[in-house]
C-alpha cells in the first residue's frame, strides 16, 4: 500500500476529539490557571478540566466558552473553580457544571441561539447558591457584600440564610452585606447595571483563541537571560513564549505574547506593556 495513503487511512481511523466542556476564549492578562499543584499563566484556547481554578490579577478579565454555547466572564482579582463539568452519555444535550466563585465578579451569559440548548449550571457566590437553566446573570463576592443580579431569564437562589426563592423578574438583584442579613430582591437601574457589566467585560487588549498577531517584548542575546525573563513574565501572569532566532555566531531569543486578534490590539498591548519587566521597546508583528 502506498505509504501516503496508509497514513491518511490511519488518520481517518483515529477517534474524533470530543468538543471540550469548557474552553478559554479570551484572556486579558495577567491571569493564571491552577491545575492540581501547578500554577501557570492562562492561555487562550486552552481546554479546561474539572477542578481547574482560574485566577485574575489587577485589571484582568477572562472569557470561557462552555459547551452549551454560553460564556462565563470573570473580572479582575477574582477566583473561579470549575467542577462537575459533564455531558451525560444518556443525554449529551444537557450541559452540567458547578462554578465556584471564591471572590470577584462573574457573568454567565447565553447567546440567543444557545438558549435552546439544555443546561444545569450551579453558581456558588458569596455564600449563595444559584441554579441556572438558561439566562443572563451577574454576580460578585466583594469585600463588603455579595451580589446576584438577574439580567434576563430565571434563576433559583438559596441565600446565605439558607432560604430558597426564585428570581424571575429581569433587572433585579439580591444583595448580601457581609456580617448582616441579606436584603430583599430589588430592581436594578440601568446605570448600576452598566457599572457592573464593565467589571467583567474585556476592554483592554486580550489574547484570543486563534489570534495571529503577537507582541515582541524583548530580545536577549544569551539563553540564561532569556529564560530569566521568561520566568519573570510567566510568574507575573503573562502567557509568554520564547522564539529563538539563529544569528551568525550564535542565537537571539525573543520573548513574545501571541494570539492577539489584530494589529490594533497588538499595538495597544505593546504600548501598555512598555517599560514593564525589562520590555523597553515592545513591538507588534504578525
Amino acid at each position: 500500500m502506498n505509504k501516503k495513503l496508509w497514513f491518511l487511512l490511519m488518520l481517518l481511523s483515529l477517534p474524533a476529539q470530543a468538543e471540550p466542556d469548557a474552553l478559554v476564549q479570551a484572556v486579558q492578562m495577567p491571569a493564571w490557571l491552577q491545575r492540581g499543584d501547578s500554577m501557570r499563566p492562562l492561555r487562550a484556547g486552552l481546554a479546561l478540566q474539572n477542578g481547574d481554578r482560574l485566577v485574575t490579577g489587577a485589571n484582568a478579565r477572562i472569557y470561557v466558552q462552555a459547551a452549551d454555547g454560553s460564556t462565563v466572564k470573570l473580572g479582575e482579582k477574582a477566583s473561579l473553580t470549575l467542577d462537575g463539568l459533564s455531558r451525560q452519555p444518556a443525554d449529551p444535550s444537557i450541559f452540567r457544571a458547578v462554578l465556584d466563585v471564591a471572590k470577584g465578579a462573574f457573568r454567565f451569559t447565553t447567546a440567543s441561539i444557545a438558549k435552546l440548548k439544555g443546561r444545569d449550571v450551579t453558581v456558588r457566590v458569596a455564600g449563595a447558591t444559584v441554579g441556572i437553566r438558561g439566562t443572563d446573570v451577574w454576580g460578585k463576592d466583594g469585600e463588603e457584600q455579595g451580589v446576584v443580579c438577574l439580567i434576563e431569564g430565571k434563576i433559583d437562589v438559596t441565600g446565605v440564610d439558607n432560604k430558597r426563592f426564585v428570581m424571575d423578574q429581569p433587572l433585579s438583584f439580591y444583595k448580601m452585606p457581609k456580617g448582616a442579613a441579606p436584603l430583599p430582591v430589588a430592581p436594578v437601574d440601568a446605570e448600576q447595571l452598566g457599572k457592573w457589566a464593565t467589571e467583567t467585560d474585556i476592554a483592554q487588549p486580550a489574547a484570543q483563541a486563534g489570534g495571529k498577531w503577537k507582541v515582541d517584548l524583548l530580545t536577549a542575546a544569551d539563553q540564561a537571560s532569556a529564560l530569566a525573563a521568561y520566568d519573570q513574565w510567566r510568574n507575573a501572569g503573562y502567557d509568554v513564549q520564547l522564539q529563538p532566532v539563529a544569528q551568525e555566531g550564535g542565537w537571539l531569543y525573543t520573548l513574545q505574547i501571541r494570539q492577539l486578534p489584530n494589529r490594533t490590539e497588538a499595538e495597544r498591548l505593546a504600548t501598555r506593556l512598555k517599560g514593564n519587566l525589562g520590555a523597553e521597546n515592545p513591538s507588534a508583528s504578525r
